[in-house]
């Protein structure tokens, strides 16, 4: 992205290598690719022909996944599910209504002039918080999200600005492949 330069790159890869590591011997980072691996074969997944994971390791070893969709970034699918392991909730039960995400997408898209209609985590973060009052497992899950500091979470993609700051607030340990969760290479 620019933020140092290409010495610098080489010279962590040189000490990666000269360790015998592979970014694979995370497990998180397997897992994210798989779970894009997996968002390519299932309808609903992806977005524009993008498709893309996360996933997280949580402190007990459980490893939980997400990935995107075209309501929702990869990042803030992980984040969600995490929350709803650490509360005991089941997957199928929503945290936010499928009619709330899609009304945020369409003032997004419509309103605010993005081209994506999809949720950051930032944005997943407010949307969880103001369903929480008429919503007990939300506010079950948010009661969870400080679990979530210090954990390793990988992304197939580099993150968002809203993703990036969503996860920053939450305290986790993130990297992610070199590749973007969009054609196009701005993000609006």
């Amino acid at each position: 992205m620019g933020s140092a330069t290409r010495k610098t790159v080489e010279r962590i890869e040189t000490i990666v290598q000269g360790c015998g590591l592979q970014p694979t011997d995370r497990r998180v980072v397997r897992e994210a690719r798989d779970a894009a691996w997996t968002a390519r074969q299932s309808s609903g997944k992806g977005h524009d022909g993008v498709f893309c994971g996360a996933a997280l390791e949580l402190e007990d070893g459980t490893l939980v996944t997400g990935r995107n969709s075209p309501l929702m970034h990869a990042g803030s699918s992980l984040i969600l599910n995490a929350a709803k392991q650490l509360a005991g909730i089941p997957h199928e039960i929503p945290l936010l209504p499928e009619p709330v995400l899609e009304s945020i997408g369409r003032m997004k898209q419509e309103i605010l002039g993005s081209r994506n209609a999809s949720l950051s985590v930032d944005e997943t973060l407010t949307a969880l918080a103001i369903s929480a009052p008429q919503n007990p497992s939300a506010r079950v899950a948010i009661e969870k999200l400080g679990a979530l500091k210090g954990a390793d979470v990988h992304m197939t993609h580099m993150p968002s600005p809203g993703d990036e700051a969503g996860l920053r607030r939450l305290g986790v340990n993130l990297t992610s492949d070199p590749n973007y969760a969009s054609r196009e290479l701005f993000v609006t």
